[in-house]
């Protein structure tokens, strides 16, 4: 007679964790693959004859804000996926079209034509939006509300996430920076088939975990849906022809009206959150703790998802990539903080396990994040001051972000998976978790818009506006921390 899952164990957690985390570390595969080399084929001239060949030929900004924009989508369209899962299919089912779908975006971008890598880009983040924020809603559907080991089983769950983070670079960064850029597109799909078939071998053992619809569409919300995506697939299509045809837009301007869409898209979504009829005052006021934690992440994200566009781009331009007589590939760089994390997150886990009610309160691991992720840019001052003396700069600066960056997101991002799920009204679990990856893409597209002030204020300039910038909001967010914890009601 086959245990229930919650008395089969994984690190001592439930069991059926590991078929969750094994899936989540595949499509992270995929996605840190991309972040890997997107920047530096974008950046690549078109004429390129030696492998990889050629690539895009964009500028160093207009590179940074495009793969702002489409990190912002990966993140976006998570609030679609969401409700989709929560109305529609149940996160169970939601996972796996959403892994199908990631797929074949590679593989369409493994044709090298222009206009299919761009259809594979949106093709991958309509997958994503469907996977992302089902896998993590099933991953809180494994313990009680009151279980204490809900938010080290989210930290074993985000090493799993930087696995995936850590084999995607070296794989499919050297394929496509060293052989060919759109064998490394291909690779990262066949990573997230891999991921899709051991989810099926899984699929027993997560009992009933995912299988419910949480809060079933009527026939006529359905309909109105429908309807709704029609016209907005017609109004972005039309819009992208008179932007494109008709007004000479290029990628770069596109990006900047995608940055104000995506933070009117959140003002939106929280305005019609707290419009739903059946939430309790408590709820409420739950709503109200998350939008103050989610503007706090937006700060976190804009400086820290920087990693693989400027810090990749200063890395191409300015430090020393020699060890010895081997020149490690600039996109390795993004398997730095994977190791990190997968060194540091069971440290984490242990911790807050062992803490229990002492550990620090969610808004005060907020504030120490946000205050890290300013600290690291900092330290970048001096390898930029030598960077505009015309010098290259030890890659040890870089390495010295990434672990003080690693710190604070583990301080955050795993941390703000579990109290969403803690905050989440009855009914809306995915879409809340669609809103906590919304955080993400605000403030990816405001980073991607951040960097143009590099041509301002230069490389020394930005790393210090940033820097301290971000900082100050560190310490403004710790004047409301009071406030955050009596509107959370009892939830820590």
């Amino acid at each position: 007679m086959s245990l229930p899952v919650a008395e089969r164990t994984f690190f001592g957690q439930p069991r059926a964790l590991a078929t969750l985390f094994f899936t989540e570390m595949w499509e992270r595969f995929s996605y840190y693959g991309m972040r890997a080399i997107l920047v530096l084929y974008l950046i690549t001239p078109p004429d390129g004859v030696t492998p990889p060949g050629g690539g895009l030929g964009f500028s160093d900004a207009d590179a940074a804000a495009i793969y702002g924009t489409y990190a912002s989508l990966i993140y976006l369209l998570p609030l679609a996926g969401g409700w989709v899962a929560d109305r529609l299919t149940g996160p169970r089912r939601a996972v796996l079209m959403g892994g199908i779908v990631i797929a074949a975006g590679h593989f369409i971008m493994a044709v090298p034509v222009e206009a299919l890598f761009w259809s594979g880009l949106l093709v991958i983040a309509i997958g994503t939006g469907l996977l992302k924020p089902s896998v993590s809603a099933m991953v809180g559907g494994l313990y009680a509300p009151d279980d204490t080991r809900r938010d080290g089983g989210f930290s074993i769950f985000y090493m799993g996430i930087n696995l995936g983070a850590l084999i995607a670079p070296l794989i499919v960064g050297y394929l496509g920076e060293d052989i060919n850029w759109h064998l490394g597109f291909a690779v990262a799909g066949v990573g997230m088939l891999i991921g899709l078939a051991q989810y099926m071998a899984g699929w027993k053992g997560l009992g009933t975990v995912g299988v419910a619809v949480p809060n079933p569409a009527t026939s006529a919300e359905r309909r109105r849906a429908g309807i709704q995506t029609i016209v907005a697939v017609v109004v972005i299509g039309v819009g992208l022809v008179l932007a494109f045809g008709v007004l000479g837009m290029g990628v770069a301007d596109i990006t900047v009206i995608f940055t104000v869409v995506v933070v009117a898209i959140a003002i939106i979504y929280f305005w019609r959150l707290f419009r739903q009829p059946q939430l309790t005052p408590i709820d409420r006021d739950r709503l109200r703790a998350f939008v103050y934690l989610f503007l706090a992440a937006v700060v976190f994200w804009a400086i820290y998802d920087q990693s693989g566009s400027t810090i990749n781009e200063f890395a191409a331009k300015f430090t020393s990539m020699d060890a010895g007589a081997f020149t490690i590939p600039i996109s390795w760089l993004q398997s730095i903080n994977p190791v990190f994390i997968i060194i540091f997150a069971p440290i984490f886990a242990v911790l807050w396990t062992k803490l229990g009610q002492r550990a620090p309160s969610t808004p005060i691991k907020f504030a120490m994040a946000i205050f890290g992720v300013g600290l690291s840019f900092l330290i970048m001052v001096p390898a930029a001051l030598q960077a505009e003396d015309g010098q290259k700069s030890a890659l040890w600066w870089i390495v010295s972000v990434f672990l003080v960056q690693t710190w604070s997101e583990l301080l955050l991002s795993p941390n703000g998976l579990s109290v969403t799920t803690k905050l989440a009204p009855k009914g809306l679990l995915s879409q809340m978790l669609a809103v906590w990856f919304l955080a993400t893409a605000v403030g990816d597209s405001i980073g991607g818009q951040l960097v143009r002030l590099v041509d301002i204020v230069g490389w020394a300039g930005y790393f210090v506006v940033c820097g301290i910038g971000t900082i100050i909001l560190g310490g403004l967010f710790c004047l409301v921390v009071p406030r955050i914890k009596k509107l959370m009601e009892g939830v820590s």
